[in-house]
């Protein structure tokens, strides 16, 4: 386990898995070898039925719960932790950076093996498929069998849909929250405007920036400023913002005048300097949740996709969410009905848009807890615990 126990608050370390065997990519490109980071939390029971895989979404790592050694919090750490929705007491919990990533994982700034500089814009492109690949080695490095569940918020349910679909016999339940079966027009225009703000940085150089010495931060702190634009409510911004000035009065030039672009402003410069996210990891990212349409395989029919499905399924979207609204996570659930699944859906009230699954909330908290109880339930009584093989 890499986890201990501080004033009740998990100190995490993560882990690296070196992986030998070629990752044969959905694009036709082979990864001979790579590293997947990831952390633990709480213990591995005897027969390893207790374990739970949480899917990360575009800009998240591995560092999901607990607090790391420079005292970092995780990014889901209100819902993962002890007594918590998915309690690490009870359960044994994993999550991976994933691969194209830049937070130890191999991606693009990796050292290229064949040539000895980093990979760049030469990293493969990823597809969902090719994360649930190596997820799927983590998982047999782990002397896992099954999942007792899988669980992931936007990016992270897509994978959960695409581990349902590819490895239906290795999860009991799958967990899909705020996310979609392929995203619409709006949202690949949405990453097409943010990957040419990052490209069009002539701090970019052809992706290549590492080797000039340069990081294209305004491109990167333009395409965060619109992300995180769509991730939050208009309701939201509103009760937040308003029209709120900096100052008393305007100012008539095209400095920053109102409350709304100093917000948007700090968060990009943050994003680009102080987490200091790689440029070319979100563009593979993007590109991803831009290419990620399983039915697109079963004649467009998402039915059919989810057909060898055999997980039970907690869907859930948030009522705000304008991002992956409600109407794309009815898709999911109809799908799932046609094939007569066990799932249960439910819709949260929330006003803080596509983040609200990140957040606080009475409801989602009970709802989410109710149902991890239910996959505790179903999970045979153990009075022996093991540490989690690494």
């Amino acid at each position: 386990m890499n986890s201990t126990m501080n004033d009740h608050t998990e100190i995490t370390q993560p882990q690296t898995l070196k992986v030998s065997t070629p990752l044969e990519m959905v694009s036709g490109a082979v990864l001979p070898e790579y590293e997947l980071v990831y952390e633990t939390y709480g213990k591995l029971n005897a027969d390893a039925s207790n374990a739970i895989l949480v899917c990360h979404a575009l800009s998240g790592d591995h560092h999901v719960s607990g607090v790391d050694a420079d005292g970092k919090p995780g990014w889901w750490s209100g819902y993962i932790g002890p007594g918590k929705a998915i309690d690490t007491n009870q359960f044994f919990v994993v999550c991976s950076n994933n691969l194209g990533g830049c937070r130890g994982s191999t991606g693009p700034t990796s050292l290229n093996p064949e040539t000895g500089q980093v990979y760049g814009p030469d990293f493969p492109i990823m597809t969902c498929r090719d994360w649930v690949n190596s997820q799927n080695e983590l998982r047999k490095h782990l002397e896992i069998e099954q999942w007792a569940a899988l669980v992931g918020g936007s990016m992270g349910g897509m994978q959960v849909l695409q581990w349902a679909i590819d490895y239906p016999d290795k999860l009991r339940h799958a967990v899909v929250i705020a996310a979609a079966p392929k995203l619409s027009a709006q949202n690949i225009a949405f990453n097409e405007v943010a990957r040419r703000a990052i490209m069009s940085d002539p701090d970019f150089h052809d992706g290549r920036f590492i080797e000039a010495g340069t990081t294209p931060k305004q491109g990167l702190a333009l395409a965060r400023m619109l992300g995180h634009l769509t991730y939050l409510s208009d309701d939201m911004m509103g009760s937040k913002f308003g029209r709120e000035l900096r100052e008393d009065k305007l100012q008539y030039n095209y400095g920053v005048e109102f409350q709304v672009e100093s917000y948007l402003r700090y968060q990009g410069e943050k994003f680009a300097t102080k987490q200091n996210f790689d440029a070319n990891t979100y563009l593979l990212m993007t590109k991803a949740l831009d290419y990620f349409d399983p039915a697109s395989e079963f004649d467009h029919d998402l039915s059919k996709a989810l057909s060898q499905a055999c997980a039970k399924f907690l869907v859930v979207s948030f009522t705000s969410d304008w991002r992956f609204s409600p109407a794309r996570s009815h898709e999911i659930v109809k799908a799932l009905l046609d094939n007569d699944a066990d799932v249960s859906y439910a819709e949260i009230s929330s006003e803080h848009g596509h983040d609200a699954f990140l957040l606080p909330n009475p409801h989602y908290q009970g709802v989410f807890k109710a149902y991890m109880q239910r996959v505790l339930n179903e999970i045979r009584p153990h009075n022996e615990n093991r540490e989690s093989v690494s």
